[in-house]
């Protein structure tokens, strides 16, 4: 269960932002599944700059950027996403800006097909 008071975690990093090789988003990702958060989604910008960034990285049919912005949102509970962001703080230290934020949990519904069979009693 997902209480009806979550936390959204936000991470803005760039497409070519790497973890010991590994795109620095799938790190991220693997890691919160690990963790066992609720949920996590990777969306990929169309233009955006940040504190390392020269010029502006964007999506254009004459220039495909090789390092778009991407954003990576997590909801869960507020202690959960908290000690997340630790442990994220802990192991990158630079090209990194995390926004954290109230939201209402409606619903969470796992996939039925996936969830554990309980015999009839």
């Amino acid at each position: 269960m997902l209480s009806a008071d979550g936390s959204r975690l936000r991470i803005y990093i760039g497409e070519s932002d790497r973890y010991e090789k590994q795109p620095l988003y799938e790190w991220i990702i693997t890691q919160a599944k690990a963790k066992g958060l609720a949920g996590a989604t990777v969306l990929r910008g169309l233009m955006g700059f940040g504190a390392h960034t020269r010029v502006i990285h964007t999506f254009k049919i004459e220039r495909l950027s090789e390092d778009l912005p991407i954003i990576i949102e997590l909801v869960d509970a507020a202690d959960k996403i908290e000690a997340f962001l630790s442990f994220v703080e802990q192991h990158i230290h630079s090209g990194l800006l995390a926004t954290m934020e109230k939201v209402e949990v409606r619903f969470y519904r796992r996939d039925q097909s996936s969830a554990p069979k309980t015999p009839p009693q």
